[in-house]
C-alpha cells in the first residue's frame, strides 16, 4: 500500500528560507541607503574636493606670498604677507651667497654657519609672521611678539650695554622678599615665548630670569600707545636679574628664543610697580 506522502508529485516540498528584500529593492542589489545616508561615492567626492578647495585657497592667499612672496590674487600683498615673504628669500639668498663664498674660501669646502645679523633678520620675520597668523585665527594673547616689536636688524650682542632704563642688581635680593609673581614655561629647540608687565610710564618694577641651567637669546622691549621700544638684547645668556622702568604706558618685558639643540625651561620672577604680568 503506497502512501499518499510517498507520491512523489503530491508531495510538498521542504521549508526553505526566502530571501526578503528592502522597498524599492530588486533582488541581487544592495540597498542604496544606509540610516538616511547615501551610500554612494558621489558625496565623497564631494567631500573631497571640498576640502582640497580650501587647502588650495590657504595655499594660494597665506602660504606661498609668506613663504615665497608669490601672490596672484594680491591679498597677501593686503595683509602685509607678500613683502615678509620677498623678505625671507632675499636673505635666504644672501645666505646661499654667503655660504658659497665661505665655501670657496674654505679649503675643506664646508660652509660655516649662518652669521648672526642674518639669523636675527629671520628671527624678526618669523615672530611677525607667526603673530599675524594667529590674528587672522583671532586668538589672544600670543606667545610671539606683535608687528614691530623685534624688528631691529642688528645682531643680538651678548655684551651688549644695558639700558639706563634696566638697571642690573649688584647682588641678589634678600630672600625675605617674596617675588609677586612668577612663571615657568619649557622651550623646544627654536621655540620662542613673551611675557609682559603692563606698566605706567616711569613705573619700576623688580625682575630676575634664568635659563635653569642653559642659555637663551632674549629681547627686553616695550610698545603701548602706537611707541616701542628696544631696551636691552643679548644671545646664548643664561640669566638675568635687575630693574626695569617704563618709557611710556603701555606693555613692557621679554622676548625669549631657544636656540640649542635641546629644551630650555625658562624661569621669570617679578615684582614692583605693575598691573599684572601678561602670559600666553
Amino acid at each position: 500500500m503506497q502512501h499518499r506522502f510517498d507520491d512523489r508529485d503530491s508531495a510538498v516540498s521542504p521549508l526553505r528560507a526566502t530571501p526578503r528584500y528592502e522597498a524599492n529593492s530588486m533582488p541581487g542589489q544592495t540597498a542604496a541607503h544606509v540610516k538616511g545616508l547615501q551610500a554612494g561615492s558621489s558625496g565623497l567626492l564631494r567631500t573631497t574636493l571640498g576640502a582640497a578647495a580650501a587647502a588650495g585657497a590657504i595655499l594660494l592667499l597665506f602660504w606661498l606670498p609668506a613663504e615665497y612672496g608669490i601672490d596672484p590674487t594680491r591679498v597677501g600683498r593686503l595683509l602685509g604677507l607678500t613683502e615678509m615673504g620677498e623678505i625671507k628669500q632675499q636673505l635666504y639668498a644672501e645666505a646661499e651667497a654667503e655660504d658659497a663664498a665661505l665655501s670657496a674660501a674654505t679649503p675643506t669646502g664646508q660652509p660655516e654657519a649662518m652669521s648672526p645679523d642674518l639669523a636675527m633678520r629671520l628671527d624678526a620675520i618669523e615672530a611677525q609672521l607667526a603673530s599675524l597668523v594667529s590674528t587672522l585665527q583671532g586668538q589672544s594673547g600670543d606667545a610671539t611678539p606683535q608687528p614691530g616689536q623685534v624688528i631691529d636688524d642688528s645682531a643680538w650682542d651678548s655684551d651688549a650695554t644695558p639700558s639706563p632704563t634696566i638697571t642690573p642688581t649688584a647682588r641678589p635680593e634678600p630672600a625675605s622678599i617674596a617675588w609677586t609673581d612668577e612663571a615657568s614655561y619649557t622651550l623646544a629647540p627654536d621655540e620662542g615665548i613673551e611675557l609682559k608687565l603692563l606698566m605706567n610710564e616711569g613705573a619700576t618694577a623688580v625682575f630676575e630670569w634664568t635659563a635653569n641651567g642653559s642659555v637663551l637669546n632674549f629681547d627686553t622691549h616695550g610698545e603701548g600707545a602706537g611707541e616701542t621700544v628696544s631696551y636691552e638684547k643679548g644671545r646664548a645668556t643664561p640669566s638675568q636679574a635687575g630693574r626695569l622702568t617704563a618709557a611710556f604706558d603701555g606693555s613692557h618685558g621679554w622676548f625669549w628664543r631657544n636656540r640649542t639643540e635641546e629644551p630650555v625651561t625658562v624661569t621669570l620672577r617679578v615684582r614692583g610697580d605693575y598691573a599684572e604680568l601678561q602670559v600666553p
